[in-house]
């Protein structure tokens, strides 16, 4: 048995997208404790996990209930790397929310501290871990689309489009465009406000803890070190919002469609034209199962994901592998969204890994 304990923060995150249930109901994880710096928020989640040991202080929680496993659950993500540091610290695996913490120094000091520690951490990237996402790798490695062309990923372009947006959801199609590519080269991106390009003026500190924000448009590209493919991210505050957040892979014989969730909606068009103008005009759901088959995943929702992601960090855990989506993939996505601000300060392509661990917007404004 695996004791398990929960950070949330009321108000400031909360439990993020239900990591904190996620823990139930495991035949290999007992809760046995919960932390939040809101009381009433405190008592919540205390009987939602069915707890009696409830902390105002993470700190004193590890410590006393010297927890296995821990969700580090905000969804603001200025607090991780404190959360995660503290938890590795005292030799505690993690589960945490995405994104993964506003900077790359501050990636860095996570990943230092569980590589010291030799502790495992899951980000919550539940495209990832879906029956589906493995459907569409096998079909564009048997040939579906032909050889990939391109990738094209968009934010989800609500309210939040532009800088937001690319911190707060891009970052689940950076992650995707990895899982089929491997590792981004290199970025060239160029972020606008208001048509014009950003400058030091534009700078904002953004909601949620995010750190600084510019632009109410992104228009990046991507290179990729074991592949020739290029792929492109936008997000914009268009006046009329669509539903285009997920990613599009593009190859001489069709595309395909993948969007994001814990059994992400995906779609075959066998048409080269890309357009359904062709033979095969129309589009073809990609279930758990293949290609128009009954889906054998009765449910879909994030919560069923995010039961996927702990079964996964107690394999980890256990055969000393990393999660599927790990703290590496948690820096790199927040390396790829950053580097938009890198390079359009550079005006001009940057290499990734970045070389300066800093927030580039803080660094240019300060």
């Amino acid at each position: 048995m695996y004791r398990a304990a929960v950070i949330g923060r009321t108000g400031r995150g909360d439990y993020g997208h239900g990591l904190d249930v996620a823990l139930l109901d495991h035949p290999k994880i007992e809760v046995v404790a919960v932390a939040d710096e809101d009381p009433k928020g405190l008592a919540n989640a205390a009987k939602r996990l069915k707890v009696e040991r409830a902390y105002a202080d993470y700190h004193a929680m590890l410590d006393r209930e010297k927890p296995d496993l821990v969700a580090v659950c905000p969804r603001w993500l200025d607090g991780h790397r404190d959360m995660i540091v503290a938890c590795a610290e005292r030799g505690a695996h993690v589960f945490c929310e995405k994104p993964l913490a506003p900077t790359p120094a501050d990636c860095d000091a996570i990943v230092n501290a569980c590589e010291r520690a030799h502790v495992k951490c899951a980000i919550a990237f539940q495209s990832r871990y879906s029956a589906r996402f493995d459907r569409v790798k096998e079909l564009i490695a048997e040939g579906a689309i032909g050889e990939v062309l391109e990738l094209r990923g968009r934010g989800k372009e609500d309210r939040r489009g532009g800088g937001e947006d690319l911190m707060v959801l891009g970052v689940h199609v950076m992650d995707l465009m990895r899982g089929l590519l491997g590792d981004a080269a290199w970025c060239f991106a160029r972020v606008t406000e208001g048509g014009a390009p950003i400058g030091p003026a534009q700078v904002r500190e953004g909601a949620e803890g995010i750190g600084p924000l510019a632009g109410d448009r992104v228009d990046a590209m991507y290179g990729f070190a074991r592949s020739p493919v290029v792929a492109h991210f936008a997000t914009s505050r268009p006046k009329e919002p669509g539903s285009r957040f997920g990613l599009m892979v593009l190859g001489p014989k069709g595309a395909i469609d993948l969007r994001t969730g814990g059994r992400p909606p995906a779609f075959l068009l066998g048409d080269p034209t890309w357009t359904a103008r062709g033979e095969k005009a129309n589009w073809v759901e990609i279930t758990s199962a293949g290609i128009g088959k009954p889906e054998t995943v009765p449910r879909d929702d994030l919560g069923d994901g995010n039961r996927l992601i702990v079964a996964d960090l107690l394999r980890a855990i256990e055969t000393d592998t990393q999660p599927k989506a790990s703290v590496y993939d948690g820096r790199a996505a927040i390396e790829m969204v950053l580097a938009c601000y890198a390079s359009a300060i550079a005006q001009g392509p940057v290499a990734l890994p970045l070389q300066d661990r800093s927030h580039p917007l803080a660094r240019w404004k300060g």
